[in-house]
């Protein structure tokens, strides 16, 4: 029996872009931008006198004209602080596509705010997302991407935090990030057993494209859906990297045009051109060539 997890969902987040609520020419642009995602930031990039002027600007923003073809994210600052009531009573108002929640460090800190948002009577459309950014939160990864499995919980995503995580473990930051694979993996573990989708973390400098590429290429072959980034120089090679290639496609293509062969009926195992192709991959080419077609969907006519 296939005991593997369906997946929450089939939206595309090879590229999500994390934008300052208090810029206003930046959320402005966003519009024009070719990125899956956007994330609308009240915490980090906002300083604290200005987090009641990032609230308004956004509560302007979700009543002009709605951003085509990306998700919304609204990130907010933790419920333990003096901003984060505020900050998700703007959320209940505005009702973006999920929330980003911070420092995220064990599973009540998904199953509160499900709770408060239900008692808000918000949608269950409006999904959760959880930062992974500290030493007892990838501990416990597995515990709280289990809450992805549980009927109230909204939990669609997770996203990696590593500047946060260096900061309290006091790993450098190199490149390879050799010290933090293992790290960076168990969040895949977690994402993987439970249906959900995990997002890499920033690339910091965004002036040195050749690394960017690398760590790209590194997040894909890890099974990351996509990449956070700080600007939208970012935004092209994030779609490239997590994006499926031509020649995936037409390997994908291969595989399903082998299993609707008639001789394929009922086998679980096929023999396609010398290879022994299992059902499991059947499975995995209709999942690339559906997001093939959403990402060319998005592209203009």
């Amino acid at each position: 029996m296939n005991q593997t997890p369906p997946l929450c969902s089939f939206n595309l987040r090879r590229s999500v872009l994390s934008v300052p609520a208090i810029n206003l020419r930046a959320l402005e642009k966003s519009h024009s931008l070719d990125c899956d995602a956007v994330i609308l930031d009240l915490e980090d990039s906002v300083a604290p006198e200005k987090k009641a002027e990032a609230r308004e600007n956004l509560r302007r923003f979700f009543a002009g004209p709605p951003l085509e073809g990306k998700e919304r994210i609204i990130r907010i600052n933790s419920l333990s602080s003096e901003f984060g009531a505020a900050d998700l009573d703007l959320v209940t108002a505005l009702l973006p596509d999920a929330v980003l929640l911070p420092k995220v460090d064990d599973p009540r800190d998904v199953t509160d705010i499900s709770d408060l948002l239900a008692d808000a009577d918000v949608p269950e459309e409006l999904r959760i997302w959880a930062m992974i950014e500290t030493p007892r939160g990838v501990l416990n990864v597995g515990a709280i991407a289990e809450t992805g499995r549980t009927p109230t919980s909204r939990l669609d995503c997770l996203v990696v935090g590593l500047n946060d995580l260096r900061k309290e473990t006091g790993v450098l930051p190199q490149p390879g990030r050799s010290f933090l694979v293992p790290w960076l993996m168990q969040v895949i573990l977690a994402v993987k057993a439970y249906g959900l989708d995990a997002l890499d973390s920033v690339f910091n400098d965004f002036r040195d494209a050749e690394g960017f590429e690398v760590e790209c290429g590194q997040g894909r072959a890890m099974g990351f859906a996509g990449k956070m980034l700080i600007h939208p120089a970012q935004i092209a090679a994030a779609n490239r990297h997590f994006g499926p290639s031509a020649d995936e496609i037409a390997e994908a293509q291969a595989i399903i045009s082998a299993f609707a062969d008639p001789t394929a009926e009922g086998l679980n195992v096929i023999n396609a051109d010398g290879r022994m192709i299992e059902r499991l991959h059947l499975v995995q080419a209709e999942a690339l060539v559906h997001k093939a077609r959403l990402i060319s969907a998005r592209k203009p006519a």
